[in-house]
């Protein structure tokens, strides 16, 4: 529509407009910077999620000595109980969410650095999903807090957060980050720049 909201206080301008004149604020039609910070909070994710799939995630100390699990193997530990639907939650939460997330983030923003102008609409809508399932990702970690709160039995028994816990609660915060750092207002600028106007119902050109 060839106007810019002031970020500062929300006055709108007609385009090409170099600082609002309400507030002296700078006006900027696009964060600049997004991807840049999408790809540094990603790097940064992955990078904590490699040890938290390698460390323990949970230690647990008894009269008889100390065990301690990692994420896969305290899934396979609990299945090998009979608790399937327990051991699926733990993983899909743990393993296969933020593993679809890093791809995810990744594939939008290489389709928005590529100038791709196909499936604008379905690259949205993955978007959304990916903000509302990030907060389940944390689920590993509440369990380990719950845990380690509750069981302190002195010297027979006592549950303590491994390496693991704050390396991947760290991987989680830093995908949500790159998510959020993500300007879905560029998905739609490259189908602009070759046709302007309003996009197709289908989302394609």
């Amino acid at each position: 529509m060839g106007l810019v909201t002031c970020t500062s206080c929300a006055r709108v301008w007609p385009m090409g407009h170099a600082r609002c004149d309400r507030c002296g604020h700078a006006l900027r039609s696009r964060d600049t910077g997004s991807l840049q910070r999408v790809w540094a909070f990603w790097f940064t994710g992955l990078l904590a999620y490699i040890p938290a799939n390698l460390y323990p995630m949970l230690v647990t100390q008894t009269l008889t000595g100390t065990q301690s699990g990692t994420i896969v193997g305290g899934a396979i530990q609990i299945a090998h109980h009979g608790e399937w639907g327990i051991a699926a939650i733990v993983l899909i939460a743990s393993v296969v969410i933020p593993v679809a997330k890093f791809a995810a983030i990744a594939y939008l923003a290489l389709s928005v650095q590529r100038g791709a102008v196909h499936g604008l609409r379905h690259k949205q809508h993955l978007y959304e999903i990916v903000e509302f399932i990030g907060r389940w990702s944390m689920i590993d970690v509440f369990v380990v807090a719950i845990l380690s709160a509750l069981v302190q039995l002195s010297v027979i028994a006592s549950i303590h957060p491994g390496p693991a816990a704050l390396t991947f609660a760290l991987s989680v915060i830093f995908t949500m980050l790159s998510a959020r750092s993500f300007d879905t207002r560029l998905i739609w600028d490259a189908r602009t720049a070759i046709s302007p106007g309003p996009p197709s119902p289908s989302g394609h050109q």
